[in-house]
């Protein structure tokens, strides 16, 4: 389609009950200060899954509720368990994905289950060694209910969170609330289908880098492809989003992990996560993480950084030390073409070809993100990105394909 007819999207904050007004609010920067494009072509209200409340309290009312949830699950201006807890809705427990559940530990840093001092409610943590709820940990809930955004990249952790809350409220007959929200990645589809031989938590199904779906489509796929162990079906309920399409840019009010603070780390994200199978820095430790890649032997670039410990990276890869590199800058602000519609290939590429020992270039991790070994391989024999692209095209189409059967908004042309 032509890029001029895409839309930035907002979330605009509705007032659900008066009552709200009396919750804590919780304290997030908007990660879209400062960042309004200039020519916008035309705005409309697009409304989440939780803001609608008429669709699914209903089922919560008299219920025993679990509630799978992090620091983005936004209810007008509160936090939605403390939402439910001032409607009246019985929550008996949390469970918590990468990062906790108030967004603030690092990324792959062991969550412990712990209570949550304002409300008092316990969190377990489904990262670290307990990525699956157990049957004790479920006991007594009757519905659960899941609100978590995510950025629409196969090795973001929060869609393997999802499989596995849905296959243990699939073995337990405990009927799941997915609450949809947008995926700011969602206007594309790209990158290598995962090979089942490199399954991992960043990385159970297969499907591209890019996989174009909401949350809630995820779920959909996850379910009528037969994912979850063993077959079982989940009892899935979908509270979709009103007025959303695959068309729409969607900007985030909350930054949905410490390390992708604005959306230009969001958009960059899926390219540049494959760095993390590396030797090369993205910039955690820094103002700008996922934005910037570096190394201390890239010493042909210009620009540089030094990594220090900061919030969301107590321990940065390359700590202290001087990398050199590239700063990316999309002004996407002014122009709505400078947002990728491809996961760019030249970053890695580039960074290969002037690394100074390549043997030291990639590690164990690089597969597993990849979703293969093949990629790496073809890094290693100097293909351009025409020529890899080309190997995964089959794979990728056949996934499109697929993909249709699951959309529940307009897709993208």
């Amino acid at each position: 389609m032509r890029r001029d007819k895409l839309k930035i999207n907002y979330c605009l904050l509705l007032l659900i009950a008066p009552m709200l007004i009396h919750c804590a609010s919780v304290e997030k920067k908007d990660i879209r200060e400062s960042q309004t494009p200039v020519n916008i072509q035309e705005e409309k209200e697009i409304v989440v899954g939780d803001l609608q409340t008429e669709r699914y309290l209903p089922q919560l009312k008299n219920k025993i509720v679990g509630v799978v949830a992090n620091h983005t699950a936004i209810l007008g201006s509160t936090h939605l368990v403390d939402s439910l807890l001032s409607l009246g809705i019985n929550v008996k427990l949390v469970f918590s994905p990468e990062h906790g559940f108030r967004g603030s530990a690092d990324a792959g840093e062991k969550v412990n289950n712990q209570t949550d001092a304002k409300t008092g409610l316990p969190i377990i943590s489904l990262y670290g060694d307990n990525k699956k709820p157990t049957a004790a940990q479920l006991r007594g809930i009757d519905v659960l209910l899941f609100d978590i955004q995510d950025v629409g990249a196969r090795f973001y952790t929060y869609i393997s969170t999802l499989h596995y809350v849905m296959e243990a409220a699939a073995e337990q007959d405990i009927p799941l609330i997915v609450l949809d929200r947008p995926n700011p990645n969602g206007h594309y589809v790209d990158g290598p289908v995962l090979n089942p031989k490199y399954r991992s938590f960043v990385g159970l199904h297969p499907v591209p880098i890019v996989h174009g779906l909401s949350i809630g489509e995820y779920a959909q796929m996850v379910s009528g492809e037969k994912w979850l162990d063993n077959g079982v079906s989940c009892d899935l309920t979908v509270i979709t989003c009103k007025n959303y399409s695959h068309d729409d840019y969607y900007q985030l009010k909350v930054a949905p992990s410490p390390n992708l603070p604005n959306m230009n780390s969001i958009y960059l994200y899926p390219s540049l996560c494959l760095f993390e199978g590396t030797a090369i820095s993205v910039g955690r430790g820094t103002t700008a993480p996922f934005q910037q890649y570096g190394h201390p032997g890239l010493k042909s670039f210009k620009e540089y950084f030094t990594p220090t410990p900061s919030y969301g990276a107590k321990e940065p890869k390359l700590k202290g030390q001087k990398c050199y590199g590239e700063k990316i800058k999309l002004d996407w602000q002014k122009d709505l073409s400078a947002i990728p519609r491809q996961l760019n290939l030249d970053y890695l590429l580039t960074a290969y070809q002037v690394f100074p020992n390549k043997s030291d270039f990639f590690n164990s991790f690089f597969n597993l993100l990849a979703g293969n070994n093949l990629l790496k391989q073809q890094i290693q024999g100097n293909k351009t990105a025409a020529e890899i692209r080309e190997s995964w095209k089959n794979d990728l189409e056949a996934y499109k394909q697929k993909r249709k059967k699951y959309l529940l908004y307009k897709d993208f042309e």
